[in-house]
């Protein structure tokens, strides 16, 4: 029976993963093993690590990893006690494969002990980029430390395959938080209010902004530029969630907190909604407002628009239905009024997602079981080959 770990750091990572492990859990060639870290063990966000284990899910290891800081410093040496938990947490688990998904500072400190302790990675969503974070460089980082790649488009196993992985290793499977689409039962406006408590009344708009780790926006000034971009819209309520911990993420949580109390009616702050609730929230929509990958990925293909703000989503493949603003008032509040508008659809046309419409898990598990692996990795070189 193989012994297979998924690591998991972030709500919305987990929330990808989520059929996953189900999948897994059930497979009686498999035995899955959960390491559980990052924002999940943290109060400050939410304690969401209580959300696997009441979907039913054994946490195998817990490891400690954050310090409340604002600063680089303090990431970079949360990523140094990572390495530390992950070393223990893997040397007692010892799994026969370990997987990841994307592209958090979290991901690497576990994807490099793995791969000193010669235990194979397989890691989903490589080959994409975002240049305005360095989880650009993370992710790139985490494919060589990969065997095993999982890609959501044919554009991006290319790229893996140009940074040197050998094409029979690398697979284009679709964006795994596509499954919920054919897999998981969504709440309606009514029985979203109710689990929220709080009643929506009016169209909405659900707000997700990330701190941007590389480039010109100041936390800060953007944030504050959405927030001035929302008061034009007081018909319409909004669904707030919290920022990740990444530099600056600390900063923001004040005043989104303000910002909700100067409106509880109108304005719903949450540290994480979950998976069900979140994907609830956004197919009911009026449009999904800033810098969240989900936006780009996941969104377009409930057929609601989404506003891009900024630089941390720029360079994604993206559907029509993704406009993309600057990182100040104006600009957004131009996203805005296009989205609620439709200018962005064509009459005759379907929004066509690129990332696929789901299934994607039963494919991984293929993979995984018909893994073979061998800790000397060939570097494949394009000026000798053409890729297939």
């Amino acid at each position: 029976m193989k012994k297979v770990a998924v690591f998991t750091g972030t709500r919305a990572e987990y929330g990808l993963l989520y059929w996953l492990l189900k999948d897994i859990q059930s497979d009686l060639d498999l035995t899955l093993q959960l390491l559980v870290s990052g924002m999940h063990l943290s109060p400050e966000f939410g304690e969401t690590y209580t959300q696997i284990e009441n979907d039913g899910f054994q946490i195998d290891e817990k490891i400690e990893i954050l310090l409340s800081s604002n600063s680089a410093v303090g990431t970079a040496k949360s990523m140094g006690l990572g390495v530390l938990g992950f070393t223990d947490a893997l040397d007692r688990l010892k799994p026969d494969v370990l997987v990841i998904l994307g592209d958090r500072f979290e991901a690497l400190a576990a994807a490099q002990t793995a791969m000193l302790l010669r235990i194979p990675i397989v890691h989903l969503h490589g080959g994409e980029i975002t240049e305005g974070a360095y989880d650009d460089a993370i992710r790139h980082s985490i494919t060589k430390l990969s065997y095993l790649h999982c890609t959501s488009t044919e554009e991006y196993r290319q790229r893996v395959i140009q940074l040197g992985e050998l094409p029979e290793r690398v697979h284009n499977v679709g964006a795994i938080g596509l499954d919920h689409l054919k897999r998981s039962k969504l709440m309606s406006v009514s029985e979203l209010s109710k689990s929220l408590g709080f009643e929506l009344c009016q169209p909405y708009f659900v707000v997700t902004y990330h701190p941007v780790t590389l480039g010109s926006e100041a936390p800060e000034e953007s944030f504050q530029a959405l927030l001035d971009a929302l008061n034009q819209y007081p018909d319409h309520q909004v669904i707030l969630t919290y920022p990740n911990a990444d530099d600056g993420g600390r900063r923001i949580i004040p005043m989104l907190k303000d910002y909700a109390a100067t409106s509880s009616l109108r304005v719903l702050a949450i540290a994480s909604l979950g998976q069900q609730r979140y994907l609830s929230a956004i197919q009911s929509a009026a449009v999904v407002i800033g810098n969240s990958s989900s936006g780009v990925i996941e969104v377009p293909a409930f057929g609601v628009p989404t506003v891009d703000i900024g630089q941390r989503q720029q360079g994604r493949l993206a559907a029509k239905s993704v406009l993309h603003a600057d990182a100040e008032f104006h600009s957004i509040v131009e996203a805005i009024e296009r989205a609620l508008s439709g200018k962005y659809k064509s009459l005759d046309e379907r929004i066509v997602n690129p990332y696929g419409q789901g299934d994607v898990s039963s494919q991984i598990i293929k993979l995984i079981k018909s893994l073979d692996f061998d800790p000397c990795k060939s570097f494949y070189d394009l000026s000798f080959e053409t890729v297939e």
